[in-house]
This record gives C-alpha cells, sequence and structure tokens, in this order.
C-alpha cells in the first residue's frame, strides 16, 4: 500500500543525528563492522566538537555528533536498558529509541552470523508477528517484519529490520492513545502470556 504525502515532497530520511563519547571508535564500528561509508567530516566552530556523516545506503545518512560537554547516557531514560526479549525497552518522551538499517530478508541469517564473526553480540533473529506477544520462534504467514538487534559502542540500540508483507489498509486498525490514557495503560493487569525465549547470542 503506497500512501501519497500530499502536505510536503518528503522522499525518506536524510540523516538522523546521534551523540557519541568517541568519535573514533564511533567511525571503526560505523566503518569497519557495519561498512558504512564515511562521506563528511565537520569540525564544529567555536571548538564546540565534530559532526560526522556515514552513507547507509538509499541516498540516507546516519549522522554523529561528539561534544566535549555532552552529558553521561542514562540507559533506560535516554535509550534502551536492555535489548528486545531481554529486559526493558522504555526510554524518555522526546528520546530516540532505536534505528533500524533496511536489509533484504534472505540476508538475515547471513548477517546475523556476520556480526557475531566481528565479535558484536545479538538477539536472536525475531519473527515480528500479529500473535499476542507480537514475536513468534518460527515463521508463520502473520509475520511482517524480521528482526535482529544489536548495540553499538555507546550502548545505541540498533536493528537490521527486513519487511515480510505488503501492507493494506487493514493494518491501521487501532485508535491512537492520548496521554489521558496513560494510568489505565499502568494499571491493566495483562494477560498471562508464554513468553519467547531470546537469549543474546555471540
Amino acid at each position: 500500500m503506497t500512501r501519497e504525502n500530499k502536505e510536503f515532497a518528503i522522499t525518506g530520511i536524510n540523516h538522523l543525528a546521534l551523540v557519541c563519547r568517541d568519535m573514533e571508535r564511533t567511525v571503526d564500528f560505523y566503518t569497519n563492522v557495519l561498512g558504512f561509508p564515511l562521506i563528511k567530516t565537520i569540525e564544529l566552530p567555536m571548538n564546540m566538537g565534530q559532526h560526522f556523516f556515514f552513507d547507509i545506503g538509499n541516498g540516507d545518512s546516519l549522522a554523529f555528533f561528539w561534544f566535549p560537554n555532552s552529558p553521561e547516557p542514562h540507559p533506560g531514560i535516554s535509550s534502551p536498558g536492555a535489548m528486545p526479549m531481554q529486559g526493558d525497552i522504555v526510554t524518555a518522551i522526546g528520546s530516540m529509541n532505536h534505528v533500524a538499517f533496511n536489509v533484504p530478508p534472505e540476508k538475515m541469517e547471513e548477517y546475523r552470523d556476520k556480526l557475531h564473526a566481528k565479535g558484536v553480540k545479538t538477539t536472536q533473529i525475531l519473527n515480528h508477528d500479529n500473535s499476542p506477544m507480537q514475536v513468534s520462534r518460527e515463521w508463520n504467514d502473520s509475520v511482517f517484519v524480521r528482526s535482529l538487534y544489536f548495540q553499538d559502542p555507546d550502548g545505541i540500540l540498533l536493528e537490521f529490520a527486513a519487511w515480510t508483507k505488503v501492507f493494506t489498509e487493514a493494518d491501521v486498525s487501532h485508535k491512537p492513545v492520548t496521554a489521558a490514557d496513560r494510568e489505565r495503560y499502568l494499571t491493566a493487569k495483562p494477560a498471562p502470556q508464554q513468553p519467547v525465549g531470546a537469549g543474546t547470542q555471540r
């Protein structure tokens, strides 16, 4: 299903801008581990720091700031405290929870193995579906995306994601909640579910 933006001629993400602790370490991870070409480097004026850009394909970029006076990170507030299926992934309002890179579905296992060979710990490959827990160990007809999660050296949560379905009108079926719904969600008793095991893989 393709829907046209009738307000603005947006063609995708120009870049996402994140913040790192060590630009040299960040360049090493994103170029040597993930293979993203470094395409632009900027030394910010007045000794404010640096701003570097990586090509992530399809005309999109991932950018990093390095500031000498950046506050320390707070997992569970500014970033998830754990990877999906391994702990709490809630983050603060206005935070960036994770970055997902689109990959071909048929490459998911190969890319998991490549990350492991490079020493990167990952989750198992998760089949996100329409079941109550929204994830399945096995492939089924309702799987709409396959995901593999891992972290960069600063603990930024990253994902390789592979769409497996074309969305239709039926996929937009939930009423958006408001801030007033918060208490109802927090006090509702979740139905007991059978957890899907997903330990870190290496």
